[in-house]
């Protein structure tokens, strides 16, 4: 069943980037900031995929690196990086709040309090963690696909493999040791599932983002 949910995710995600296209650059944008802000809240979330523990955060980590690439591949450079502080401040705001939500005292009455602490207070170390990898894999991502499409410029899927792979590899290492180190054991176990899942969602969204050559951009 997990599996299958997984698929459906995944579906969504590629549909909601070629939408978000469609609408133009700010809903592109917008959509960048959503999937971070929902990584971040999902990625304590723990499920059996194929056998194996990983979290339900990884196609959106996908996802947002795709609709990046997009945003660089339509409409520039300078819009990619503005993407990239716009998204890093919105999940700075949504983690602000969350924590100052949970500082308002509960009435009596309220049977809300203690599933939003469960949900919304993860370790300081995660959430820091989750937002220096944030800014380090968007920019660097930033300036491989860049990078690719200067050198390589009719191959539009082989540069979205390449950046999201490489990218996806390193968001993996990154996060792991500034966040799970010391938290999870055995570590690479989990590392190598987390980054074949992102593989495997980035060899399936891949091909069905193509399809945005395809799409009329309205702005």
């Amino acid at each position: 069943m997990n599996e299958l949910i997984f698929l459906l995710s995944l579906s969504i995600v590629s549909c909601a980037a070629l939408g978000a296209l469609k609408l133009g650059k700010e809903a592109l944008v917008a959509l960048i900031c959503l999937q971070w802000v929902l990584t971040n809240l999902f990625v304590t979330k723990q499920i059996l995929l194929f056998g194996y523990n990983v979290t339900t955060s990884d196609a959106l980590a996908v996802g947002a690196t795709l609709s990046l690439n997009l945003v660089q591949e339509y409409f520039g450079k300078e819009l990619a990086k503005k993407a990239i502080f716009i998204g890093f401040c919105s999940t700075i705001f949504y983690t602000l709040l969350s924590w100052l939500q949970l500082l308002y005292c509960p009435s009596p009455a309220d049977t809300a309090h203690i599933h939003f602490c469960a949900l919304l207070d993860p370790m300081p170390r995660l959430v820091i963690a989750s937002l220096v990898t944030y800014l380090i894999v968007q920019f660097f991502d930033y300036r491989l696909y860049g990078f690719l499409k200067k050198n390589h410029p009719s191959s539009f899927i082989l540069r979205n493999y390449i950046s999201v792979g490489v990218t996806q590899l390193l968001d993996t290492v990154l996060f792991s040791f500034l966040g799970l180190y010391g938290i999870i054991t055995p570590l690479l176990p989990m590392m190598l599932m987390s980054y074949g899942i992102k593989i495997a969602v980035t060899a399936l969204a891949v091909p069905f983002i193509s399809l945005s050559r395809y799409i009329k951009i309205n702005s």
